[in-house]
């Protein structure tokens, strides 16, 4: 086998690396942490950029590492990546994006919370609603500081006109799914604020006549509608599939398979369409999988080898398990590399994989 020479990139490029995807303007990857989520995500970015669609790719795992894999800085606000192709990306970060909520240990900070602060944070200007001290989560834990965070943001890339496609590296699963939750558990506590507020208004309104508070009271309201508004929408982007698809990454293992379809099932309770399930580090031949025929490629020696041999009866169970019950979606196959997979070169051969 030849080494992945300068030669070895340029009969690659060659051989025509995916310029385009078929996939909607949203397609999120999820899954256990460490399947290779990043790399699914950073290879459909390259893809759809590839092709001439402006497109964000947006890491919402707290533990990043999407600089790592397209070799590139990621700033914590969206910004182009790259000068040829129109690829953005970002790496959210929950203590710029989530006001007082500090990541470190999730706590309230009172003195860096105000009216201002709690619209900026995204949550409408509760603190306007409910007085002063009486947010409800002043002096405790904020669970789930990072997925607010993230879900505040998804808000904001929803409505930004500069990307026409937006793919998003998802936290490990239980982040993910405390993300997804979001949107009901914050439209409820919308919801039911606003009902309090519109029973009361005739007793506020006597109130901030007296104090004067009225204008604060209106934009307090508007606010919330506002927030109630943006979390409808996205709810929308999410469960339509001409819009969505959320991606589960697994790995041939039995575990996987199981936590997979777990994922799956919780997903289709959201309402979420998952059309394609992708699974990785698959001890296959790079040309059974893509068609691609390179000479580099190192595949596992099942023949000879007692080690790889075992490997593959265990990964070709699990693949079986999976095509049977993920039956009626995409079930994409990325084969296992010998090299590092990182760098526009080898996400370029993913993307063909997720072709």
């Amino acid at each position: 086998m030849t080494e992945l020479t300068v030669e070895a990139v340029d009969s690659l490029d060659a051989a025509g690396l995916p310029a385009g995807v078929d996939a909607p303007e949203y397609v999120l990857y999820g899954g256990k942490g460490g399947v290779g989520k990043t790399t699914c995500a950073a290879a459909t970015g390259l893809a759809s950029a590839r092709g001439g669609t402006s497109t964000l790719v947006v890491s919402t795992d707290p533990a990043h590492s999407l600089s790592d894999t397209l070799e590139t800085e990621i700033p914590s606000e969206p910004g182009r990546i790259d000068d040829e192709i129109p690829l953005f990306a970002v790496e959210i970060d929950p203590e710029s994006a989530g006001g007082p909520f500090a990541p470190d240990d999730g706590a309230f900070d009172e003195d860096a919370w105000d009216d201002d602060t709690a619209s900026e944070a995204g949550l409408g200007g509760l603190e306007s609603l409910l007085g002063e001290g009486g947010h409800p989560l002043a002096g405790g834990a904020m669970p789930g500081a990072d997925e607010a965070a993230a879900m505040q943001l998804l808000i904001e890339y929803l409505d930004d006109p500069r990307f026409e496609r937006v793919v998003v590296d998802t936290a490990p699963t239980g982040h993910t799914l405390r993300l997804l939750e979001l949107p009901d558990v914050m439209d409820s506590m919308v919801g039911r604020l606003l009902s309090l507020r519109e029973s009361l208004s005739g007793v506020m309104g006597s109130v901030s006549g007296l104090f004067g508070g009225g204008d604060d009271d209106a934009a307090a309201s508007a606010n919330l509608d506002e927030l109630s508004a943006k979390i409808e929408r996205l709810r929308t982007a999410l469960e339509d599939p001409s819009r969505t698809d959320f991606r589960v990454v697994m790995v041939p293992e039995k575990m996987s398979v199981v936590e997979s379809e777990r994922l799956v099932g919780r997903l289709e309770e959201f309402g979420i369409p998952v059309r394609t399930v992708v699974v990785n580090r698959v001890s296959e031949d790079l040309t059974s999988v893509t068609g691609l025929d390179a000479d580099w490629f190192v595949a596992p020696e099942t023949e000879h080898c007692e080690f790889c041999r075992r490997r593959w009866e265990v990964q070709r169970d699990a693949l079986a398990r999976a095509h049977e019950l993920f039956r009626g979606r995409e079930v994409k196959r990325v084969p296992l590399f010998a090299e590092a997979v990182h760098g526009e070169t080898m996400l370029g051969i993913v993307g063909r994989c997720l072709e």
